[in-house]
This record gives C-alpha cells, structure tokens and sequence, in this order.
C-alpha cells in the first residue's frame, strides 16, 4: 500500500485520519476486501473517464464501512480487482451508492456481475421526499449539516499520481455516504417505503438495464424522422454505429454524429457521389471505408421488412382532447406527489401521461406496481370521469363527482 498526507475531511473534528492508504496490489486488496466482508454495509464510489472511449475507463475506487476506508488504484499495474467484485456480489454486504447507474454499468462491464444488494442514496431520497435528482452535496449538507467541497470533481482521474487533494476528496464521498445511509434508511422505514425502493432497485440490478445491444440503439435518438422508410435506414445506421463503436472502443460522435445519422436517413443516398453531397459529413467521407459501410447499412435499412419497423409514434401531434386530458393528469400528479411527499418524476414522467391520455392500456411504469396504487389508479379514474379535482384553501384535492357537486353546493362561511 501507498501512503499518502490527505487534507483531511475536518480533520481536526476527527471525522477520519488525515494520513490514509492507497491500495496498488491485489495482496492488500484482497486483505482490505476480507475486512470489508464483515460489515453490514459498505458505501461505494468509483472515479472514471469516458470522454475518449465508448467504455468508461475505471481509475479509483473507494470504499467505507464503519471502521474501514479504501481507496484502490484501479490502474496499478500489479492489482486484480476480483477481490473488490468478489466483494461487489456478496450478499451477505449491502452496497450503498449514490445515484450508482453508472458504476453498476462499470462493475458489469469489466466483470460482467451486478453489485447486490444495493441501495441507492439518490432514489431513496426521492422517495423521501427530498426532490428530483436530489444532489450529493444537497443531501450531505441537508442530513449531515457539511458543505461538499467539489473542487476536484471534474479533474483528469486517469493521470498518475493522484494528488493529495483528489483522493481526500475521493474518499470524502465514500465516508458522508456512509453516514447519509442510516439516516435515509431511518426516513425510510418511518415512512413504510422500503417496498417502493426495492421496486427501484431491482430495475437497477438487472442485467439488462446494462446490456447495450446495437440493434436497439436507434431507441437513444431523439426521433426527427418522419416516414417508416426513414426509421428503417436509421435503425441499420444506429446499429452499425454501435457495433464500431463498441469494438474501436470510442465515442459514438468519433464514428459518426447523431446529426449526420438523422440526414442520411432522410435522404437516403444510394452511391458515393449522393452520400458526398451532404453537408453534414467531411470532405472525403464518402469514399472511405466507412462511406461504404453507411451506404451498406442504407440498403439493408431499405431492403427491410416492413413489419420489423415500429410505428411512428413520437412527434405525433396530440389531439385537444387528449391534451385536455395531459393538462388534468399533471395536476393530479403534482397534487399527489404534494400529498405523500414525493418527488413527482418518480411517480411519473411527462410521456407517461400522454400515454395514458392516448390508452387505458398504456405500457407504462406508473400503471404497474406502488406507482399504479399512489397514482395510475387514480389518473384512469380521473380520465373517466369517476374523480374530479377541487380546488380549495388546502389545495387540489381529489373527490368523488358527487362529493365535488355537493362541495361546490355547500354555502360559503361569511364569518
């Protein structure tokens, strides 16, 4: 193990000390992971880089339990980390994370397991009550009363050696997450939520929340296509980009722009000369390797079966009626999510409720689970006309037609 002089998380309160150890071998990793193995929990974090590849690029680690805290120099070139993933799939060990998408997506990537059992701090504060995408640095200085120091948020973690600075602050997100978990799981329990979050957390722990298939990457495209012929082009161009992508291990934009997707798509070039005259590629593209592999994808978006295009749905323009309807659902979400103190996106998003002003059968989240009993209930209800909604000095509240007739009949108190 490395040594080094941290700064010190208010070092003089005795929150940690000021001299920690850095873990380069997988010796001490696995000495540290054993250790880590008797915890109850441990809080997690991980530092990485994805601005130049496809793949993030894993380049620290940290780790915290009650006596125990970690960093683990994931670029040493003499460390294994199968005792951190070991780690990582222990289910005798929950590990604590803050909005851990992405470090889920790393651990799965390299290893190919998901972390389990898992608590996220950022839903679990959602559920809460604490807002939309609560921040770290919200929560910290809202539970905890300290004020996150995020100066070296934003450094090059791929460069070595770390500075003192970088991994003070590096393991100061691992030892505040460590002490936000207890008093998120006291919330939690108060309020008999545990079951919404677990609801949450299984999406998260699903393999296949992280399985990038090529075939389905047209779906991450905002939709400015507006004929199936074009969709059909676009979804063989997403895929073949996706394939080159992942395999060069760049950024999807290093291969080809989502701009110049969306033009190819409309107009359809069939040789050199057409795919050279759009703007949006360089000069030279055309007769390149991968102009050929773009002409090659045109036809094969072409040549395919119609019946493997899905229906053009996005962009539609709502009908007033439907819109009406939109209007009502988001005022008996806000008025919902007001009640039980949640933070309205995750009960439902804005396509959600379109979707439901389209369809009593909509596919969506908030139609199934504890977000159908909060709220989906209750918004197909209104849609048919079985609630109303009264404005009155509490607020929106949500009635019955009858009860909201006699509401309004009942006289006004002068006094």
């Amino acid at each position: 193990m490395a040594p080094f002089c941290g700064l010190g998380r208010d070092a003089d309160l005795g929150l940690y000390p000021p001299t920690m150890d850095l873990i380069t071998t997988t010796e001490d990793l696995a000495a540290a992971c054993t250790r880590l193995a008797a915890a109850p929990f441990i809080a997690v974090d991980t530092e990485f880089m994805r601005e130049q590849t496809f793949w993030p690029r894993l380049c620290l680690i940290q780790i915290a339990s009650a006596d125990t805290e970690i960093l683990i120099d994931s670029m040493a070139p003499e460390i294994d980390l199968k005792p951190f993933f070991d780690l990582m799939v222990d289910e005798g060990v929950l590990k604590v994370f803050h909005s851990g998408r992405q470090d889920i997506e790393i651990v799965h990537h390299l290893a190919g397991v998901i972390p389990h059992p898992f608590f996220d701090s950022q839903v679990a504060a959602m559920v809460c009550g604490f807002g939309e995408a609560v921040s770290y640095s919200m929560l910290v200085k809202r539970l905890l009363g300290h004020n996150l120091d995020k100066s070296s948020r934003f450094t090059d973690w791929s460069r070595r050696p770390l500075s003192d600075r970088q991994l003070t602050y590096a393991i100061g997100d691992v030892t505040y997450l460590r002490d936000l978990y207890p008093k998120l799981k006291a919330q939690l329990d108060q309020s008999e939520r545990a079951s919404w979050l677990n609801e949450e957390m299984r999406v998260l722990t699903n393999p296949a929340t992280y399985e990038l298939h090529p075939e389905n990457a047209w779906r991450r495209l905002k939709m400015r296509i507006k004929t199936p012929k074009a969709l059909a082009v676009l979804m063989e161009l997403a895929a073949w980009r996706e394939r080159e992508a992942q395999s060069q291990d760049v950024p999807r934009s290093r291969i080809l722009k989502d701009e110049a997707l969306y033009d190819i798509a409309g107009q359809t070039p069939r040789s050199a000369e057409d795919l050279g005259s759009l703007r949006s590629l360089h000069n030279g593209f055309a007769r390149s390797t991968r102009g050929q592999a773009v002409l090659d994808a045109v036809s094969a978006g072409l040549e395919r079966d119609p019946a493997t295009v899905p229906p053009l749905k996005r962009g539609e323009p709502m009908p007033p009626e439907a819109q009406a309807v939109v209007d009502l659902l988001r005022v008996l979400l806000k008025a919902t999510a007001g009640r039980h103190g949640v933070a309205p996106k995750l009960i439902a998003t804005s396509d959600d409720l379109e979707q439901i002003a389209r369809s009593d059968e909509a596919d969506v989240a908030v139609l199934h689970g504890w977000r159908r009993e909060l709220f989906g209930a209750d918004a197909l209800a209104l849609k048919r006309g079985e609630l109303a909604l009264v404005i009155g000095k509490d607020g929106v509240t949500v009635l019955a037609p009858d009860a909201a007739s006699a509401a309004a009949d009942k006289p006004k108190d002068n006094a």
